[in-house]
């Protein structure tokens, strides 16, 4: 199946490029406005890079303009790759509407870079192969969001029982788990993922959901914190648990919106507590939630003024 972008498609002879420190906010932040770009970090002594670097570029074009790829050599772009927080290379981002949407770290293999791409595309609007299994797990998200959390785990164990690879169908089943309380029973699933999937970005909003779960069952009352983070704005505490609060009554722009205001206040507080909690809500969210999508956008100013 052709892969279609939602947003239009990239001109076929402009999917590739090398990027610099100059040419960064053109050819990623502006460009990610129209298709998806992946930012591949890589340098020429990085042997790992040399394996994924090719692989990612026949993915992209693969997809027939749905997605661009920009390279950056670190060596050459210190900067960026230190406000990207690039620890280890390869690492790869992918940005859409000018914030990262997704990424990973190290070498992967080619069916993994090709989901990747997919994931990606497909959180951007656009079209990627999918086939009935992934009908499926629609239909089970749906039960999981209508509240029939027992006949969607029921669902994402079918289609476990066809494709035990499947990171969308494993990733729902621990959801499911959650949603019916048992976050004991959720964490073991996770914690038995196969390892070709346990780092993918589903299992990873997984992990960050279960997270947050375990936080809402410690949470304060909203409305002694509102008023001690009313009484002194500067109280980082306060605020930090407000937004944890706000989160698990299910008010997540609140929540999102309480965690800017304190890393503009103070990003550093608490070795950048809020910061950390931020991207925890933004991976449990999925890619394409308002609340997501706003909120790495405002993240990525601060990060980036």
């Amino acid at each position: 199946m052709e892969i279609l972008s939602g947003a239009g498609a990239a001109p076929a002879g402009d999917l590739i490029k090398d990027g610099s420190e100059a040419t960064f906010m053109a050819d990623v932040v502006d460009a990610s406005n129209e298709v998806p770009v992946i930012v591949d970090f890589w340098a020429p002594w990085c042997g790992p890079c040399k394996t994924l670097g090719p692989m990612l570029e026949d993915a992209v074009n693969a997809a027939k303009g749905a997605v661009k790829m920009v390279k950056i050599n670190v060596d050459e772009a210190q900067m960026i790759a230190q406000q990207m927080r690039v620890q280890s290379i390869p690492t790869v981002y992918a940005f859409y509407k000018g914030q990262p949407l997704d990424g990973f770290q190290g070498a992967l293999p080619q069916s993994e870079i090709k989901a990747f791409v997919d994931r990606v595309i497909s959180a951007a609007g656009g079209e990627s192969p999918g086939g009935q299994l992934d009908e499926a797990v629609a239909a089970a998200e749906e039960m999981l969001e209508e509240g029939a959390a027992v006949d969607a785990a029921q669902t994402f164990a079918a289609i476990l029982g066809e494709d035990p690879n499947h990171a969308g169908a494993y990733a729902g089943l621990v959801r499911a788990h959650i949603a019916m309380g048992d976050l004991e029973k959720a964490e073991a699933i996770l914690n038995g993922a196969p390892a070709e999937i346990s780092n993918s970005s589903e299992l990873e909003a997984a992990h960050a959901q279960i997270e947050l779960a375990k936080q809402a069952e410690n949470a304060g009352p909203v409305a002694e914190l509102q008023a001690r983070v009313e009484a002194d704005p500067d109280d980082h505490q306060a605020r930090y648990d407000l937004a944890q609060a706000l989160y698990s009554k299910g008010e997540a722009q609140e929540a999102v919106d309480h965690l800017l205001e304190l890393f503009r206040r103070d990003r550093e507080w608490n070795e950048a507590a809020a910061k950390t909690q931020l991207f925890t809500i933004f991976e449990a969210l999925k890619p394409n939630d308002p609340v997501a999508l706003n909120g790495r956008r405002k993240l990525s100013s601060m990060i980036f003024a």
